[in-house]
């Protein structure tokens, strides 16, 4: 039988609005660059170009936060994404969180997940609530 996760001792404080923002606008600079590149080297083909640019969105969030429970955004902000209980989120809890990303972005620039993070008890957008995650500070 394995024993219950024990957390590491980071801190549990969850984020806000806006922190959460400044580390969205720092990766949307980082998505930006490599869109931009692939932009550049596929511009030619704007239909494959533009499918590029919503691919890397997902997969930079999915695979970021999967691996090491930050996005370089959330890491230059010492933020973090864990399970509710503390543990690392887990690839599924990941890719739940992330696609869920659409529904918070509506109806333009997130305000559907600012309004949820502002009324949640444990500040959590709509896909933290579905995957049961939060995002914490670690400094």
């Amino acid at each position: 039988m394995q024993a219950p996760y024990a957390p590491q001792a980071i801190s549990q404080e969850r984020v806000g609005i806006g922190l959460r923002l400044v580390a969205v606008i720092i990766d949307g600079i980082i998505i930006g660059i490599i869109t931009g590149i692939l932009n550049f080297i596929f511009r030619g083909q704007p239909v494959l170009s533009s499918s590029f640019g919503g691919l890397i969105f997902f997969l930079y969030y999915i695979i970021m936060e999967a691996t090491s429970g930050s996005t370089l955004g959330k890491k230059a902000l010492g933020l973090k994404v864990v399970r509710e209980d503390g543990a690392p989120i887990s690839w599924t809890e990941s890719i739940i969180r992330n696609l869920l990303r659409i529904i918070d972005a509506l109806p333009f620039a997130y305000i559907v997940g600012a309004i949820i993070i502002a009324t949640s008890s444990q500040k959590q957008r709509l896909g933290d609530k579905v995957a049961h995650t939060v995002v914490v500070k670690t400094r």
